[in-house]
């Protein structure tokens, strides 16, 4: 599938990857956004203690060795035509 469908599918809660990507067990997935109260660091210095944070909606990478990253697709990922639900 294309970027544009596989959005739709981040959207309703799927994870998806590419066939192209070469870690096994990859996929990105939306992260929904929410308010919460500020009570760890960093944003405890940052914010202060108990601030009401908003987090905005955005899509994390679970990466090849099972950590959770920060995701912003390339222009490759954008056009590939290789998209798939995990």
């Amino acid at each position: 599938m294309n970027f544009g469908n596989a959005i739709e599918y981040l959207k309703m809660g799927d994870k998806l990857s590419r066939k192209g990507w070469n870690g096994a067990g990859m996929y990105i997935y939306l992260v929904p956004g929410g308010d919460f109260i500020t009570s760890r660091e960093p944003l405890l210095t940052h914010l202060g203690a108990g601030t009401l944070a908003t987090y905005r909606s955005h899509v994390d990478m679970k990466t090849a060795d099972g950590s959770l990253v920060p995701w912003i697709c390339s222009q490759t990922d954008m056009l590939a035509e290789d998209w798939e639900t995990v």
